[in-house]
């Protein structure tokens, strides 16, 4: 008998929350395997098991909060791992395919033994609300394994079941009620929480906004993202020209990069950017490092490589700590404009907003322009109006004159 405990999490890390239990009692389970799911501050991590066997008992329960050593669970022996002990209940195998209520997209991970537990919990999550059978599903992850968007194209593809017709009587039994459901914040939402309002009770945070021409940014991206893409191998988008553009803003106004600790202010030689990206279990802040020293063409294979390891549950720890600089996108989901919240320890974050035709005078006429709002939160305990707005200033001057990104100005 083996015991399973907790995996180191990281530096301060101490403890964290059960998030899923990937091995049911009976299971059998291989070296190293995935049996269950933590929720930590930033990521989920799967926790391995140390030895070849079959799944014993489940000394926590879901939702519950576990330390950094502490015992989860038993593995028992007798198990090599391999899906073997079916034989004693193969008889039962074809009943399951007679009744549906028994076949239902839980059931089918479970009984996919050691390939469920290849499945990170966010591809988890994702076959469990569209019903997709993950064993008929070709992944496009790494190894072949699946990723959410595999799982959402194949129900996308899916024609209308049979079944579905028979399960709608059931919705108009609620006519009429009232209903409340109460939902345990995950740890990442908890900590979230904390931390922003921390920093509006510790900051004195400010926002000052401006506007940027988008014209020549899409006029050189609609020119060359083709070449961009055979070339590099990753899409050519807007992030890519912004982060520059920080990167060179940032160096010219170093307290924007800088923090506060204790009495002293910190400043950077280097701006490790932290870009907010969409993630299952809420928005998730990798870093983007050294990005002084990447290219347009490094820094969007960065991104692109964050945001699909986000959605597949995959960013480690270490690659959300630290950032001297956040960039928050909330364009891309049709935010006109907002005040974001800086991350503390940081002083400052920068806010991009969606692209909208708006009229604009030019030389004495007045044209329509696609034209995006920006916004920069940051400490005025240590950033002053002054040093703000010449910030922003310097941001869309070379947005709206890209050639100042490559000629250093």
């Amino acid at each position: 008998m083996a015991d399973v405990k907790v995996p180191v999490l990281g530096e301060s890390i101490t403890e964290a929350t059960l998030g899923e239990w990937l091995k049911n009692p009976g299971d059998p389970v291989k070296l190293d395997e995935p049996i269950a799911s933590l929720e930590t501050d930033k990521v989920s991590v799967e926790v391995p098991s140390p030895v070849a066997g079959v799944m014993g008992d489940q000394l926590v329960k879901v939702g519950d909060t576990v330390a950094v050593g502490a015992v989860i669970a038993t593995i028992g022996e007798g198990g090599t791992g391999a899906a073997a002990p079916a034989p004693a209940s193969a008889p039962a195998a074809p009943a399951p395919t007679t009744t549906g209520e028994q076949t239902g997209p839980g059931e089918q991970v479970r009984e996919r033994g050691a390939d469920a537990a290849a499945l990170s919990p966010s591809v988890r999550r994702a076959v469990l609300e569209t019903g997709v059978d993950p064993s008929t599903v070709q992944g496009t992850g790494k190894d072949g394994r699946l990723t959410k968007d595999d799982v959402v194209a194949a129900a996308a593809a899916k024609p209308a079941a049979a079944p579905a017709p028979t399960a709608a009587p059931a919705v108009p039994a609620s006519a009429g009620g009232r209903k409340e459901e109460r939902v345990r914040m995950t740890r990442l939402r908890q900590t979230v929480a904390k931390r922003l309002k921390e920093a509006q009770n510790t900051a004195a945070m400010l926002t000052t906004f401006n506007d940027v021409d988008m014209t020549e940014v899409i006029a050189a991206r609609t020119k060359y993202k083709d070449l961009f893409e055979k070339k590099h191998g990753v899409r050519l988008g807007f992030m890519g020209f912004f982060v520059k553009a920080a990167v060179q803003a940032l160096r010219d106004i170093p307290s924007v990069n800088a923090s506060i600790d204790g009495e002293e202010i910190v400043y950077h030689d280097y701006a490790d950017i932290s870009v907010a990206v969409s993630a299952p279990q809420g928005l998730v802040v990798p870093v983007i490092r050294d990005a002084q020293d990447l290219s347009v063409a490094g820094i969007e294979k960065t991104i692109g490589d964050f945001g699909k390891r986000a959605k597949e549950g995959t960013l480690k720890m270490e690659e959300m700590k630290g950032g001297t600089f956040t960039i928050s996108n909330g364009g891309v989901f049709g935010s006109l404009m907002s005040t974001p919240i800086i991350n503390p320890p940081q002083s400052a974050v920068l806010g991009l907003h969606r692209i909208e035709d708006r009229p604009v005078v030019r030389d004495g006429q007045v044209v329509v322009r696609p034209m995006m709002y920006l916004a920069l939160s940051y400490d005025h305990r240590l950033i002053d109006g002054r040093e703000a707005v010449t910030f922003l200033v310097a941001l869309k001057n070379a947005i709206e004159d890209p050639t100042r990104l490559l000629i250093d100005l």
